[in-house]
């Protein structure tokens, strides 16, 4: 039993997006939180943006010059008092605090950039505007200015930090309070709604993926057996896996297909070469035979049966030599290993060659061979001694199944396409015609064949069939049981210009 400590598909995809999901979430609410901030601190400014000229305008103390700063300084302390959200201080033109309310060690500045205040007096709409804050050396704060004059001349500035610091302290410690659990339980809530979702949804769209999965662990299981099994269909849809299901299941059975037709090949493999050892062995056997006995010295054979046994010996040792040819060629037709080098050449010629190369053997049977027409005139392109080896494969056959005073007929037709068919017909015994379509099969002989004195291994018309196809070219079978047999191929003719 396996153990798989990988994640599935399911698993990484929900994983992936959760992540994600709580990546979008951060960034999310830290923009939420600064947008609020900005919106809060816009809304403050604009609202507090007179408080500092109002206190200047208003105020006896600031309006008539700036001389008594512990005066300006109870001043301020007094406001504190009423409105703890802001912080007064007064800053002299230069940027150096002067005055304030605040206890020992709470100012860390002693000075402030005088930029951002120029900046909101020259504008107001600018906001939210930030200055520095007095008592811390690296925040900012929105604040209220205005410019303190007398006589014309610039004594200073009123600077109001809006939200000072017991108001931040103060505020801080509600929302720690109430709003950020409020806060935190929503986001839990919401992260735990997606998940689940994120989970159901993820589990609808990999079910599929995961059902093909087992399906074909079930054929690997069954040693990519077919029989009975056909993939279902995933979904009620036409999409992506419906399509994968129906690739896998033709791939399947296109191997299914591929490797019973290996199977069937091994098997025909296996008999031919039980039949060619079969083949080889008879002759083989004869052969030894015969030189056994003209070898033996206890045996006084006259010059007669001598010359016999040689004979016969010979034509042993010639049987086997055409067997052994044959083996050779159709193995090699069958590895691919023949080439075709095609030319142009009178047909005619190379019938009447291989019906004189056989006119010896007909005559002595007492068989008629004929050509037609007699002027055979046809130029075609093909291989020569490869059809050579088809004619003459074909017309030996036909003799041997041919008996005494009937004929074997060669005959060219024309079609109006141009396309030129040979017939290699006899009359002879004929085919069964449950045989017709196992004749080229190697080593296949018909219930009727003819051997005529000679073992036969049964390669020829599978050699013709190779030939042919290597030539482009294809080869017909039509028989009658007692009245002959005509084998028909096409050639490509040569057009004369």
């Amino acid at each position: 039993m396996k153990l798989n400590l990988g994640l599935s598909l399911y698993q990484k995809l929900a994983w992936s997006l959760v992540v994600i999901f709580c990546l979008i979430c951060a960034l999310v609410y830290s923009w939420s939180k600064k947008l609020e901030y900005s919106s809060q601190h816009h809304a403050e400014q604009n609202l507090h943006i007179n408080l500092a000229e109002h206190l200047v305008q208003d105020n006896p103390l600031i309006k008539q010059g700036i001389y008594d700063y512990k005066a300006l300084e109870n001043l301020f302390h007094t406001l504190m008092l009423l409105g703890p959200a802001f912080e007064f201080y007064f800053v002299d033109p230069k940027g150096k605090i002067i005055s304030y309310s605040a206890e020992a060690g709470k100012v860390k500045r002693s000075h402030i950039n005088l930029s951002p205040l120029k900046r909101l007096i020259n504008d107001p709409t600018l906001t939210p505007v930030y200055g520095d804050d007095p008592r811390d050396s690296n925040k900012q704060k929105i604040f209220s200015v205005a410019p303190v004059n007398h006589q014309n001349t610039l004594q200073g500035y009123m600077y109001v930090i809006i939200g000072g610091e017991a108001y931040e302290t103060t505020l801080n410690k509600i929302k720690a309070d109430d709003s950020l659990y409020l806060n935190a339980m929503w986001l839990m809530a919401a992260l735990l709604f997606l998940f689940i979702a994120m989970l159901l949804l993820f589990k609808f769209f990999t079910s599929p993926i995961k059902r093909l999965a087992n399906d074909i662990s079930r054929i690997e299981a069954a040693n990519y057996q077919l029989t009975d099994f056909q993939l279902p269909a995933y979904s009620n849809k036409n999409n992506e896996i419906d399509h994968l299901s129906r690739g896998i299941q033709a791939m399947l059975s296109r191997i299914d297909e591929q490797f019973k037709a290996l199977q069937q090949s091994d098997l025909r493999r296996r008999e031919l070469l039980t039949h060619l050892s079969h083949d080889l062995r008879t002759p083989l056997a004869s052969l030894q035979g015969f030189l056994e006995v003209l070898t033996s010295p206890n045996r006084h054979l006259s010059a007669q049966e001598q010359q016999h046994y040689l004979t016969v010996s010979s034509n042993n040792c010639q049987q086997l030599k055409l067997l052994i040819e044959q083996i050779f060629e159709l193995a090699n037709l069958e590895s691919g290993q023949v080439k075709i080098n095609t030319e142009t050449f009178n047909l005619g010629e190379l019938i009447y060659d291989c019906v004189a190369k056989f006119s010896l053997t007909a005559q002595n049977k007492g068989i008629s061979l004929g050509v037609e027409p007699t002027i055979c005139d046809f130029t075609v392109i093909a291989d020569i001694a490869k059809l050579e080896r088809v004619l003459s494969n074909l017309i030996d056959n036909a003799i041997r199944h041919t008996a005494k005073g009937d004929s074997v007929n060669i005959r060219v037709t024309q079609t109006q396409n141009q396309q030129l068919y040979v017939d290699v017909s006899d009359t002879g015994i004929g085919i069964n015609k449950d045989e017709l379509t196992a004749i080229f099969e190697p080593h296949y002989q018909g219930r009727n064949s003819n051997t005529a004195g000679r073992q036969q291994g049964g390669l020829g018309l599978a050699i013709c069939k190779g030939l042919l196809k290597l030539m482009d070219s294809e080869i017909n079978v039509q028989s009658e049981l007692g009245k002959g047999t005509q084998f028909r191929f096409n050639l490509v003719q040569k057009i004369k210009a």
